[in-house]
């Protein structure tokens, strides 16, 4: 059921750099303009950079009165991005500051107002070189609302939703583009108790009053101080770690804030050797700060290989999520890792849930309930995770991602809480970590795979109808579940495509049911 498409064959002679023999549409290239995709910047076919003109959109220079329109775009499904300065600049930062502080303050719940902290925002920032810059002008917008801000300096993500909890705050912001190039920034924004503030919870309310405000003077501005959490922190982060036994690991810290927290959180671990590379924090990247993309393991791997570590480690920008290699510097998969800790939680709290993200592989489920656990499938997205663990009263949480949760850290996501309950593993099974996942290694996986199509509405309903005489569940996209074999369909929210990712008991049911199921999906990008 590919739906005919509109463009002609000449219009699909356009390549994205990752992908230089596959050619993709003019809609599609656009649709990843708009979504800000990684490998746009310095494309010779981003005609908003040439100048050359598109049919889906304007190159013509912004103007004052496009900036509500402007500021509208850099407002995604969790979170605010967009290249600086052309998109957000100190002007949107002020705006997106004053609209923030007014919607947290207002938003208080079983709080007393008049404690100075109720109506206090928590701010933090990475270590791009706008960063700086956007904090302060986000800082100045917070602060002419009234609000008192504390400004914690360069951090992790996850240290917001520390502070946040430890100094009990309206909420907090952290300036980051997480995974995303050099050139790009935003803003993570958590509400009391660090919970997340999606387009669903906020952000759309947010970006109604930023866009439609002028910058402007008060005459009663909050107050800023400045607070180092370090060693708050990091008394919060070890007491988690159970003294380890002998490992060495390999930390790529993608020249994010790993390279600033690894050192201060573990380097005086007088068990764990660290071998570190691209701690160097200064906004420049050797490689692209996103560990799901398999080339920015190289370096990773190699190091993994040269050195013997018992396993390497790799960072997004803010560091909130890892990937991790094994011995032999083989990539373990977030779901794989996620079956291998969630029974580490269940030894200590049997009958509680951990929560998974419905791309998962079955096996994630069966050694959850294996564990004495309940197992709880979600949809994809931080927010719904988090969301899900709060409700159920989860234990622990794992997304394909990288993203892993924990009840014990205000139900947030954390890189350096996942790195400390890897090691504590360690420590218990003392196996290689090649064994120790091999025996969750017992389906057959396509990996996600992304597919053109213009009609995504119409085709989910198709699958369905197609596979009717399966379990049929409509949570994300459409799940399809047989005996045998399973697999998910969800939208891109920003593009034409479909995602879609299948797993089978073997790998020749695997191609089979992939090859089916893929001529319903559209035409196969490598995306």
């Amino acid at each position: 059921m590919t739906p005919a498409h509109p463009e002609s064959p000449q219009q699909y002679q356009r390549y994205c750099p990752d992908q230089p023999n596959v050619p993709i549409s003019g809609a599609i290239c656009a649709g990843r303009r708009r979504a800000n995709y990684h490998l746009c910047h310095g494309c010779q076919f981003n005609d908003d950079e040439t100048g050359s003109g598109s049919p889906w959109l304007s190159t013509v220079p912004r103007k004052q009165d496009e900036k509500p329109a402007m500021i509208e775009k850099i407002f995604k499904a969790y979170d605010i991005r967009a290249t600086y300065p052309d998109m957000l600049d100190e002007e949107v930062a002020w705006k997106i500051g004053h609209a923030t502080a007014t919607f947290l303050r207002a938003s208080l719940q079983g709080m007393d107002r008049s404690d100075p902290k109720a109506g206090t925002v928590v701010v933090g920032r990475d270590m791009r070189k706008s960063s700086p810059a956007l904090c302060a002008a986000f800082i100045e917008g917070a602060r002419s609302t009234g609000a008192n801000v504390i400004d914690i300096g360069m951090t992790d993500t996850p240290q917001i939703y520390f502070a946040v909890n430890h100094l009990n705050c309206c909420g907090g912001v952290q300036t980051t583009a997480s995974h995303n190039p050099a050139h790009y920034n935003g803003f993570k924004i958590s509400g009391q108790k660090g919970v997340p503030i999606g387009s669903d919870t906020g952000l759309k309310d947010i970006c109604a009053v930023a866009k439609n405000l002028a910058r402007h003077e008060t005459s009663t501005p909050g107050e800023v101080t400045q607070r180092d959490l370090s060693q708050e922190y990091k008394a919060f982060v070890r007491s988690f770690l159970e003294t380890p036994r002998k490992l060495k690991i390999a930390v790529d810290a993608s020249n994010g804030m790993a390279g600033r927290w690894v050192p201060i959180l573990f380097g005086d671990v007088a068990e764990v050797e660290l071998i570190c590379i691209n701690m160097e924090h200064d906004g420049e990247f050797v490689h692209e700060p996103n560990p799901l993309i398999e080339a920015n393991l190289a370096q990773l791997r190699d190091q993994v290989r040269r050195s013997g570590a018992d396993f390497g480690i790799c960072f997004d920008g803010d560091a909130d999520r890892l990937m991790v290699v094994d011995e032999h510097a083989d990539i373990v998969s977030c779901d794989m890792i996620t079956a291998l800790l969630a029974p580490q939680f269940l030894a200590r709290r049997s009958g509680a849930v951990v929560v998974y993200d419905l791309r998962s592989s079955r096996v994630v489920a069966e050694e959850i309930k294996k564990a004495g656990g309940i197992p709880k499938r979600e949809r994809v997205g931080h927010a719904f995770m988090k969301k899900a663990l709060s409700t159920s009263k989860g234990v622990f949480g794992g997304e394909l991602s990288g993203h892993f949760y924990f009840q014990d850290n205000f139900y947030c996501d954390s890189g350096m809480l996942a790195l400390v309950h890897l090691l504590n593993t360690f420590t218990r099974l003392q196996k290689p970590l090649s064994e120790l996942i091999a025996p969750l290694r017992r389906y057959s996986q396509s990996g996600e795979r992304n597919f053109e199509n213009e009609d995504k509405d119409g085709t989910i309903q198709h699958l369905a109808e197609v596979y009717a005489d399966a379990k049929v569940d409509f949570l994300d996209g459409i799940t399809v579940e047989c005996e045998n074999w399973w697999f998910n369909v969800r939208k891109s929210n920003t593009e034409p495509l479909l995602r879609l990712n299948l797993e089978a008991e073997s790998k020749e049911l695997l191609e089979e049911k992939f090859t089916e199921v893929a001529k319903l999906l559209g035409t196969a990008v490598d995306h």
